[in-house]
């Protein structure tokens, strides 16, 4: 087999970069370890930024997203049983996010795919990389039983953290910056309607809380928990009790309950690799950078590389310009580590990190005291939710 730009990873990051690329004429072939109902059946969150909506529009894939989505233009702080709105749409000129699950943008990628008849391999079993700092890079994959090799002039790894991308990379070759947090998020999904239209961000003496959702009858909740937790020891009950702990009273007393559709942990860390290209290689997403939850930044970030990658493809095979690909690894690292500030610091303010009252709980107080109280302080926390301008290749 053979083809321009070889994608390692069917999720939304390699199926939006091959839908873009197949847009262009440029020929690519996908490789996934797992099946499709695989892929679709991972449930992520579904905060997407202004800009992800418009590649999104620009990849020809935001016919369901315009219709089932649901645009915010504002977000609430909740804290010593109050609440803030951030103005989104009014302190940055007019951006907002689009809450759409990360499954159906998937999904709504899949479909596009199929349509066009772009070529997607799953259930491709150890998938290898080669030659990557030559200029006849290709991959080898097991599929029914047999070996293939895929020749290609471009490997793009968006296979995720544990993916075999960045493992590809000789250990001196790269650096890993990384920070883990002492606790984790456990999520709930349920049918049930959202408690509120807009996301709230809750700090409590007893934990951070999340309040989201999926659509106008789907509610995604969240509540900090230790490391060690165990999802089976969370009944719902226990679950909805706590959170409605959480929450200022006036929210807890109209949320409504149901049963789990779904239920689990997920730990909190930030993670970046630099650089993010060896040879003919390009990280994306995941297999890149890792991001806590708190700033809706994962799938934001993986869209951006996304789009730093595509433009620079383009610029590559329609207009020669391979001076431009040493840029690659520069241009995204500098919106990760930015998007890195902003999520750590969501983190920093909004969790509690110890059973004791201190300096550090009193400085969080201290900061959302300001923060809220100036439309400086309002601005810069909705300029970055919106997400921050995609960085220029030149």
């Amino acid at each position: 087999m053979k083809t321009q730009v070889a994608i390692i990873g069917a999720g939304p990051s390699g199926l939006l970069l091959g839908q873009l690329l197949s847009r262009q004429g440029i020929d690519n072939v996908i490789l996934e370890r797992k099946s499709g109902e695989y892929v679709l059946s991972r449930i992520r969150a579904g905060v997407l930024e202004q800009g992800m909506v418009d590649l999104l529009r620009e990849a020809g894939v935001d016919a369901r997203m315009n219709e089932e989505g649901l645009p915010h233009d504002g977000v609430e702080l909740a804290f010593d049983n109050r609440r803030v709105r951030v103005d989104l749409a009014g302190l940055t000129g007019g951006k907002t996010v689009m809450v759409y699950g990360q499954t159906e943008v998937t999904r709504d990628l899949m479909e596009a795919r199929e349509a066009i008849g772009g070529t997607t391999i799953y259930e491709a079993d150890n998938v290898q990389p080669h030659d990557l700092e030559t200029d006849a890079p290709y991959l080898t994959f097991e599929k029914d039983g047999e070996t293939v090799r895929l020749d290609c002039d471009y490997v793009a790894g968006c296979d995720g953290f544990h993916g075999v991308s960045r493992q590809s990379i000789p250990k001196d070759r790269i650096r890993e910056f990384e920070k883990i947090y002492p606790f984790g998020w456990l999520g709930l999904l349920a049918d049930t309607p959202p408690v509120s239209d807009e996301l709230i961000y809750a700090r409590h003496e007893r934990g951070f809380a999340l309040c989201s959702m999926r659509s106008p009858t789907r509610s995604r909740y969240y509540v900090q928990v230790p490391l060690d937790e165990k999802v089976e020891e969370w009944s719902d009950e226990r679950f909805w009790d706590e959170l409605k702990r959480r929450l200022p009273e006036d929210v807890a007393a109209k949320l409504v309950t149901g049963p789990a559709l779904e239920k689990s942990i997920a730990p909190l860390r930030s993670f970046v690799v630099e650089p993010m290209q060896y040879g003919k290689l390009f990280l994306v997403g995941d297999a890149a950078h890792i991001v806590p939850p708190t700033g809706a930044k994962g799938l934001n970030l993986a869209a951006s590389d996304v789009n730093t990658l595509y433009r620079l493809l383009v610029k590559v095979y329609h207009k020669g310009r391979t001076d431009l690909i040493p840029n690659y690894s520069r241009t995204c690292l500098k919106r990760i580590w930015k998007a890195e500030r902003f999520s750590w610091w969501m983190t920093s303010l909004l969790h509690k990190f110890s059973d004791e009252e201190g300096f550090e709980t009193r400085m969080q107080q201290a900061e959302l005291d300001y923060l809220t109280s100036s439309e400086a302080g309002l601005k810069t926390i909705a300029e970055n939710y919106v997400g921050l301008p995609y960085e220029s290749l030149e």
